[in-house]
């Protein structure tokens, strides 16, 4: 599987606008996308205008299928200016869970 680690930096006042936008990209994506098998939002404790994002994907033209997506041009045009700096992203290759470990829990994903 391929994987991504997003860091994101919002200026302080759109922390709670970005956190209000983030679950339609997230949601779409496991519930829409046959090929994204988890997509995680998280909110640093610390720096609290800091969030990272944690998505996996069947392979890296699965994640670029996700680029294209409606759901995800929605969020990028709503969010896009609220970044404060450039993303950090990582690209990954998971080992643990297996894909088929992946592909079946992508079923409870869904269960909001």
């Amino acid at each position: 599987m391929y994987a991504i680690f997003v860091t994101v930096n919002v200026h302080p006042e759109h922390v709670d606008a970005f956190i209000a936008a983030g679950p339609g990209d997230a949601e779409g994506s496991v519930r829409d996308e046959p090929g994204c098998f988890r997509f995680d939002i998280m909110q640093d404790q610390e720096i609290p205008h800091r969030f990272y994002l944690y998505e996996v994907y069947a392979d890296e033209a699965a994640f670029q299928a996700h680029l294209e997506t409606p759901h995800f041009l929605e969020w990028k045009s709503t969010v896009e200016e609220m970044f404060a700096g450039e993303l950090e992203i990582t690209a990954m290759r998971t080992l643990f869970p297996s894909d088929d470990g992946w592909r079946e829990q992508k079923p409870a994903l869904l269960n909001w």
